[in-house]
């Protein structure tokens, strides 16, 4: 086989000059001679070949030819994407850090370590820049989904423009997977009425197990399988931590693709939910790390910075740069902080080093396969750095401290011994944050700054990477993994897919830098920019402007033209650590201008520092969003939170046509967000029960003073909002069959987002909104219908 460039020369696919060509030659036109005629694989799906048989008037003087199944090139090699979530370029031992990885550690020695690799500095869109090759806003994904807005670069709309990894590989014959965290489709999309198109299914990938969100619950996730929603085998009792699922879910698919179809290559993304909030670690992981970390970030963040020296992972010379104004030093803390911050630490240490340890489950599955040398894996270590969402203070509750609400540290004292249970949703503190991102300037959200941008990448390709263990320093970016992919595989970047004109790609392939460690940087230029924190590199340069706050999702201090713009040169400057704002005004004018031309052509504006405002402000649903009324029935589960009827900040009600056939019947009628914070309608006892979870910290319990009776009747549940803002209280009032049975205070609700749960009738799926039932506590009577009105 061979393949003919526009020029017309003629390379051969297994010769290594191909898999050195430039980028230009990657994204010309590959035409390839087929014993049907001529394969163009530069448009998706590559159109069927004519049929070479002959059709006579009797199967006897006619000549049959099957269809030919589109096959990648020879030599096109497995693709495994490995992407960590929210680790800092300081906290894995394989890049100096205090965490060990000791798989990361032996995938390293036999491949190449990137030191200047760079994500977008927040998760959903460093997953669109990774999948589609394209910057995130030029991927429709500014920043979350759940901060969406109606504008093109921010709606998180996957656009058809911008085909994927998985979508591009399938459409030349790889088999493809998708398993973990998908932050790609937008949440009001993830109910059964879809669409389904950014459903990972409907991004381009085979096969899906994983959920559609920031973040899950590892001891009771929301999971999907494929576009279905599906309940985890197992309880947390019995052992169930989803880190080992998707590993074992992984390594079946791997191993069962393989043994039907040798030949053909697989690519498949591994994306843990590890290790975002909540940090969920199995106690014997967080029991290895107990006394750690008594010593306090700051004597952290110096020895993995003196690691990180001596190893060679950061250039001699390099300085550390200071703590900032907004770490308490670890000295001034109190005994009770010391003592409660180190064991959070103690706990993500342990989520992190157990999952490293079950990636190294699906890398050691990798190298038992038949053509293990010729498998190209991107170990991603973090889609930003390490997060600071945990508040100063650090929390129990991951969601209530999004929310801006602070819990005493008396209060989480009182749970010390239960950090990382399934009861618990942690998150360490602002100071080890700081601490993990060593030896650079800031956290994760805050892309002007590579505290938020800067992650450590492992590239192994038996085949073809001679120089084990060697490291490399090319700038490069997640866009440009995806050329790369297509580069090794000897595959174009498509210009049509699905009938759709491709925008092209953003990134540069730096296949070369595999073969040579002194090859020329892929990428002289890159814009960032997250919640109006901006930076743009150019030619070794750095203009850089911190605008918000990962911790203040209240602040928006809007007057971007007031930004402090900073100047770094960090071909001499690695760390970021010299600002040379004021010695060099000329050059920071200059790549000021630069990032407004980068951001106009990627398509960045506007910028929106608002956090809760764009949390709260209404998106889409799959019904009209002015509807009042709904109707439900039994076996509506595992609804998202958004796609779901708003009841917060209004009065509403709750009613529901129901039938107990025996006095034991008991079990949820409705139920909506779980253990960090909801509500749940139930039977118990005999008796109706309303039950309101205010993140943990306030429960109201209001409880019907009569027994239902047998057999069929109505239940309601009435709440009269207090208005004068959100986030206030209300009465409740329990009815059955029109007479009134219970009332009670609810002081205070919810104003913007249960959290990672879901909604749904006649059980309680996923974290319990309350612990005085047994999950899923499903509903043994007859439920006829669930009426919701909100008023």
């Amino acid at each position: 086989m061979r393949i003919i460039n526009k020029s017309g020369l003629l390379l051969s696919i297994l010769t290594i000059v191909f898999i050195s060509c430039n980028q230009s030659k990657q994204n010309d036109a590959v035409i390839e001679k087929s014993n049907s005629g001529e394969l163009d694989r530069t448009t998706l799906p590559i159109p069927e070949p004519p049929f070479g048989g002959k059709i006579g008037e009797t199967y006897k003087d006619s000549k049959e030819e099957w269809p030919k199944l589109v096959t990648p090139p020879q030599g096109a090699p497995n693709v495994i994407i490995i992407l960590l979530d929210d680790v800092g370029f300081g906290q894995v031992s394989t890049f100096g850090g205090p965490v060990p990885t000791p798989a990361l550690d032996q995938l390293a020695a036999n491949g190449l370590k990137y030191n200047r690799f760079h994500t977008t500095a927040i998760c959903g869109p460093s997953r669109a820049a990774l999948l589609t090759g394209r910057n995130h806003h030029n991927a429709g994904s500014g920043f979350l989904a759940e901060w969406a807005t109606g504008f093109p670069s921010y709606d998180c709309m996957i656009p058809k423009t911008t085909a994927t990894s998985g979508r591009i590989l399938k459409g030349n014959g790889y088999s493809t997977s998708w398993f973990g965290k998908n932050h790609n489709t937008p949440d009001w999309e993830t109910s059964v009425v879809g669409p389904f198109d950014r459903w990972p299914t409907g991004l381009g990938f085979d096969y899906f197990y994983g959920f559609n969100a920031g973040e899950t619950h590892q001891y009771y996730p929301v999971l999907f399988e494929n576009t279905k929603a599906v309940e985890p085998n197992k309880t947390p009792e019995q052992g169930y931590h989803f880190m080992t699922d998707m590993t074992d879910r992984a390594i079946n698919w791997l191993e069962y693709n393989k043994a039907l179809a040798p030949q053909k290559p697989v690519m498949m993304y591994f994306a843990p939910g590890a290790a975002h909030a909540p940090h969920h670690a199995p106690k014997e992981w967080r029991d290895k790390f107990k006394g750690q970390f008594d010593k306090g970030w700051d004597v952290v963040r110096q020895e993995t910075y003196e690691r990180q020296l001596k190893m060679g992972i950061i250039p001699k010379g390099t300085k550390l740069t200071p703590r900032p104004d907004w770490v308490t030093p670890w000295d001034k803390l109190s005994a009770d902080q010391k003592k409660l911050f180190a064991r959070l630490m103690e706990n993500y240490a342990g989520y992190l080093s157990f999952a490293d340890h079950e990636t190294g489950r699906l890398l050691e599955a990798i190298s038992k396969l038949p053509d293990a040398d010729n498998t190209l894996v991107f170990y991603i270590v973090g889609d930003n750095g390490a997060s600071s969402e945990g508040g100063m203070e650090g929390t129990i509750n991951e969601i209530k401290a999004l929310s801006g609400i602070a819990t005493p540290l008396t209060d989480n004292l009182k749970h010390l011994d239960e950090i990382g249970n399934p009861n618990t949703e942690p998150h360490y503190p602002v100071g080890w944050a700081w601490a993990g991102n060593a030896p650079f300037q800031w956290v994760k959200q805050v892309a002007s700054h590579f505290g938020g941008s800067r992650n450590p990448m492992v590239v192994s390709w038996p085949k073809v990477i001679k120089d084990k263990g060697g490291m490399r320093s090319q700038f490069v970016h997640l866009i440009d993994v995806l050329p790369t992919i297509l580069n090794a595989s000897h595959l174009p970047s498509p210009k049509s897919v699905d009938g759709v004109e491709q925008k092209p790609m953003d990134g540069v392939s730096f296949l070369p830098t595999f073969s040579d460690k002194n090859a020329k940087p892929v990428r002289t230029r890159q814009y960032f920019e997250i919640f109006s924190n901006r930076a743009i590199y150019d030619n070794g340069w750095v203009a850089a402007t911190q605008h918000t706050f990962p911790w203040r999702q209240d602040y928006a201090p809007g007057n971007w033209d007031k930004d402090k713009w900073e100047l770094y040169n960090i071909d001499e400057d690695y760390s970021e650590s010299v600002d040379l704002a004021k010695k060099y005004p000329e050059k920071l004018a200059e790549l000021k201008n630069i990032f407004n031309e980068e951001a106009k052509k990627y398509n960045v504006y506007p910028l929106d520092d608002r956090g809760t405002g764009r949390l709260i402000s209404p998106k889409p649903t799959p019904s009209d969003p002015k509807r009042k009324h709904f109707t439900f029935y039994a076996g509506a589960t595992r609804l998202a939170e958004t796609a779901s009827p708003n009841t917060k900040n209004k009065s509403h009600s709750i009613s529901a046509d129901i039938e107990l056939k025996s006095k034991g019947d008991s079990g949820v009628i409705v139920a909506s967000g779980g253990s960090s914070a909801g509500f749940a309608l139930y039977v118990q006892n005999g008796k109706l029960v309303y039950h309101y979870n205010y993140f943990d910290e306030s429960r109201f319990v209001i409880t019907s003073k009569e027994s239902l009776p047998l057999g069929k009747s109505t239940v309601k549940f009435d709440f009269t909002y207090d208005g004068g803002g959100t986030g206030k209280g209300g009465t409740g009032k329990l009815y059955i069959n029109n007479k009134l049975v219970g009332e009670g205070r609810i002081d205070k609700t919810v104003a913007a987002r249960f959290g990672i749960d879901t909604f749904g009738i006649g059980e309680d799926s996923g974290s319990p909104v309350t612990y005085a039932y047994k999950l899923p506590f499903r509903f043994t009577g007859i439920i006829d219908k669930v009426d919701i009105d909100l008023r």
